[in-house]
């Protein structure tokens, strides 16, 4: 089998190098935000965010290669790369509302919830190229997530109603 033939292989527009760099950057952007998660013993933690960061990366490195597509450049075909973020967002937001829990009149999970969405968004950034968004969404998330929670416990005394990752109950 000859693996150049390309009826079995499609020629990518943006070089290997970039490809394989993005998506190394939505993993390790992934497991920043995850590692915190799994720190904190969460339900969705370092694997699961990595998997949406890197999941949403390649989506959208595909949505770049089939506007360059050349099957894809007839008139007919309309490509509306905002579908991209519709459907990442969906998806992310589906498995999100799964780690989120109500029970007993306590409210788990909002804060996971949350990071799995962000996760999914610097995936999009990081496939499309925009690293600096990327890294700055990157940075806010660990900002949010570790020192505002140690501002959060010395400001807002514990009274009973305050759960262990931040969130709280009516």
């Amino acid at each position: 089998m000859d693996f150049a033939d390309t009826s079995f292989f499609t020629e990518t527009w943006l070089p290997l190098t970039v490809i394989a760099v993005r998506l190394a950057l939505a993993t390790f952007f992934g497991a920043l935000v995850g590692f915190e998660r799994e720190w904190r013993n969460r339900p969705a933690g370092l694997r699961t965010h990595i998997l949406v960061c890197l999941a949403a990366c390649s989506v959208a490195l595909l949505t770049i290669e089939i506007t360059h597509h050349s099957v894809f450049d007839q008139d007919s075909i309309r490509i509306d790369p905002i579908r991209l973020i519709e459907a990442v967002t969906s998806g992310v937001a589906f498995l999100a509302a799964g780690v989120i829990i109500f029970a007993r009149g306590e409210i788990h999970g909002l804060t996971t919830g949350a990071g799995l969405w962000l996760a999914g968004a610097i995936g999009l950034a990081t496939g499309l190229g925009y690293v600096t968004i990327a890294v700055i969404a990157t940075l806010f998330a660990l900002f949010v997530l570790a020192l505002l929670r140690i501002v959060e416990h010395r400001i807002i005394p514990n009274n009973g109603n305050e759960k262990s990752d931040g969130e709280r109950t009516n």
